[in-house]
């Protein structure tokens, strides 16, 4: 059962890990690449504080971002900021956020994300805490998918599993996280079943994007290629 308070609480904790955490860069590593291809660290920073920012507007019924456009000018805008701005931006929008979500008691409601996408205002803080902690791992600063938060790995793959499910360019597909739980997606392509299994860490970095597989033991077929998140 999703628990928006408990997950607001596990915001607040992530956010404060990754700020700790990024206190021991300086403006020359906040510049370096992060992991994720054509972005600094401080790329990723910024994007984590519009994102706040832009959840913000979620729960306040306006549009989450003014347009994809605006969305990527403001990212770039902020990238090269020095580090004291970029880590109190994303503490006073992390602020703003948390403030934001419990100002209607209303979990129930449907509010409204990018590009149209619908879902219950209870979804949102754990929708929020993906990005805190994926991105943690994209700033390449010491944390890693295997020091996720168990749990979190768990409800996260959970989450992917869903949103392939039925995707028209994924074969049905069986996940198997050793020593957890078992997770089917897919199934909109044509092929045989394909059965994927790894590690927690290996099976979560597969379907988010972070890994490329090669560490998973797949039957029934080739590794199935996953659309972009």
């Amino acid at each position: 059962m999703i628990d928006p308070v408990a997950d607001l609480d596990s915001v607040r904790e992530a956010t404060e890990r990754l700020l700790n955490a990024a206190t021991a860069l300086d403006n020359a590593a906040v510049a370096e690449p992060s992991r994720l291809p054509g972005w600094s660290r401080g790329h990723v920073l910024a994007h984590l504080a519009r994102n706040a920012d832009a959840l913000v507007n979620v729960f306040e019924g306006r549009p989450m971002y003014a347009s994809a456009e605006a969305r990527e000018h403001d990212i770039e805008r902020d990238a090269p900021r020095p580090l004291p701005v970029q880590l109190d931006d994303v503490r006073e929008s992390d602020g703003r956020f948390r403030t934001a979500a419990t100002a209607d008691a209303d979990w129930s409601r449907i509010v409204e994300l990018r590009n149209g996408v619908k879902d219950a205002a209870a979804r949102i803080p754990f929708r929020r805490l993906i990005e805190v902690e994926l991105h943690h791992v994209d700033l390449g600063i010491g944390y890693e998918l295997e020091d996720l938060p168990a749990d979190f790995t768990e409800r996260e793959t959970g989450f992917l599993a869903e949103r392939f499910d039925g995707h028209k360019d994924v074969p049905p597909t069986t996940v198997l996280a050793d020593g957890g739980r078992t997770w089917t997606t897919g199934g909109g392509a044509a092929g045989a079943p394909v059965t994927v299994r790894g590690t927690a860490a290996d099976v979560l970095g597969w379907l988010a994007g972070r890994r490329d597989g090669a560490a998973l033991q797949v039957t029934g077929g080739p590794l199935p290629a996953l659309p972009p998140l």
